[in-house]
């Protein structure tokens, strides 16, 4: 098995990670449980399927390649893999037990330590994912003002409330569907058009990788305060990253609802659903949210070890600084090769993205799948995505940035030559979804409504 990554051009052999995928086909519907992790989002057959193992910000796949890995499991590796810390308070709790037949010690020294660091977290709920806890949020939003309409904005996970105003909407009642509506990022006019005394919430993720404008934020949290409506932040990515307090610390806006997961336990599966005692307090008798794995143990142990850590070591500011340097390395690469008006790296320092920009050549799918492809040469794990974490170093940017190079030159060549076809081996990655809402921002009229 190797310890050292790629620098040849030979693409990795991926023979086992084939074999499995072919197991799983007519199996398992999708052949995945995470779509982000799927055979869709990579080059199909050139990329691997399925990990193994992985310690810092590396992984090895089932045929034994080595890995940079940019992805993290899709955002829960805020620390590392096998990160130390972490590890031994997970293997700690599991000498004493995993789940009990009463409540755990844990449940109350980790809300104690999230009210510490979160902004607004008078009260705290745990459960296991990032849509369990946005959907919590809805329904809690929907009892408090006695209203049934939800504006959002991002993804917020896949249950009906939300999913509902995506192409992927099947087995959703139309009743259901018409109750969600989106509005565009940092269109604050559109916003105030939509926001009305039928509107229970706003739900949005308050950054991804546009920055808000001059008083977005703000003028969301003051239409809501006008309107009678809840602000619900989504910091799914942003929580324990942007910093300790995520957005609300970060813009110094407090939202009423906020949901978080991903970076929160290093890996193990755990989300939050925090803010104001006056509405949370509803979960007591009014709203039904409970779940046999809330109080899951490991999990509140590894979150509480992964939360220290954060803090200690402030992560959150060395996510920037190696972000950041990443991020202005790879534009200058592209300004280098004359590639600016073509693709750029963008978001924030600790998470970016690269941007590949439509015009009358390839789709920009094809021009990150390409470069995927001569990454996955160079040993780097990519899906478009700069998901740092602690254990990424600036060796590891180094690295990077001479794997885009090389990357950004083989597409610059694809695209003066027009021979997209014969560079890309396999086929291109796929959209996630074909549309993301409805964009019907302006309520029914008082007489259509109920």
């Amino acid at each position: 098995m190797p310890d050292t990554l790629r620098t040849e051009d030979e693409l990795p052999q991926i023979f086992r990670s084939e074999a499995l995928w072919t197991r799983a086909l007519g199996l398992i519907p999708a052949g995945t449980q995470t779509l982000a992790k799927g055979p869709g989002q990579f080059v199909r057959g050139v990329a691997p399927k399925y990990l193994a193992r992985g310690r810092g910000a590396h992984v090895w796949d089932v045929d034994g390649n080595l890995y940079l890995d940019f992805s993290m499991g899709v955002g829960p590796i805020s620390l590392g893999y096998c990160y130390p810390a972490v590890d031994e308070a997970i293997l700690a709790q599991l000498s004493q037990g995993i789940t009990f037949s009463l409540m755990h010690p844990l449940e109350v020294e980790l809300a104690e330590l999230v009210r510490e660091l979160v902004p607004g977290a008078e009260c705290v709920r745990f459960s296991k994912t990032g849509a369990d806890a946005t959907s919590a949020a809805v329904r809690l939003a929907r009892a408090f003002t006695g209203r049934d309409k939800v504006l959002c904005c991002g993804y917020h996970g896949w249950h009906d409330w939300y999913i509902g105003v995506t192409d992927r909407a099947a087995g959703i009642p139309s009743a259901t569907r018409e109750l969600s509506y989106t509005i565009p990022y940092n269109d604050l006019p559109a916003a105030l058009e939509a926001i009305d005394g039928a509107t229970a919430c706003v739900i949005l993720e308050p950054i991804t990788f546009e920055q808000p404008g001059p008083g977005y934020l703000e003028g969301l949290r003051q239409a809501c305060d006008a309107a009678g409506a809840l602000l619900v932040f989504d910091e799914m990515w942003t929580g324990f990253r942007l910093a300790l307090g995520g957005a609300q610390q970060h813009f110094g806006v407090q939202a009423d609802l906020a949901c978080f997961s991903k970076a929160v336990a290093n890996g193990m599966p755990l989300s939050l659903l925090t803010g104001r005692r006056d509405v949370m307090q509803l979960l007591e008798k009014d709203v039904f949210f409970f779940t046999t794995f809330g109080g899951e143990a490991l999990s509140l142990a590894a979150a509480k070890a992964t939360l220290l850590e954060l803090r200690a070591r402030e992560v959150p500011a060395h996510l920037a600084r190696v972000g950041a340097r990443l991020k202005d390395g790879y534009n200058a690469l592209a300004r280098e090769l004359g590639l600016s008006g073509v693709t750029a790296c963008v978001g924030l320092d600790c998470r970016t993205m690269v941007s590949f920009a439509p015009g009358g050549g390839p789709n920009p799918l094809e021009m990150k799948s390409l470069v995927q492809q001569e990454l996955l040469r160079r040993g780097i794990l990519w899906q478009g995505f700069h998901n740092l974490s602690y254990s990424h170093t600036p060796a590891d940017v180094d690295h990077a940035l001479e794997a885009y190079r090389d990357a950004l030159v083989v597409l610059k060549g694809a695209l003066e030559t027009g021979d997209f076809g014969r560079r890309l081996l396999g086929a291109p990655v796929e959209p996630v979804f074909r549309r993301t809402g409805n964009f019907n921002m302006r309520p029914a009229p008082a007489a259509a409504r109920p």
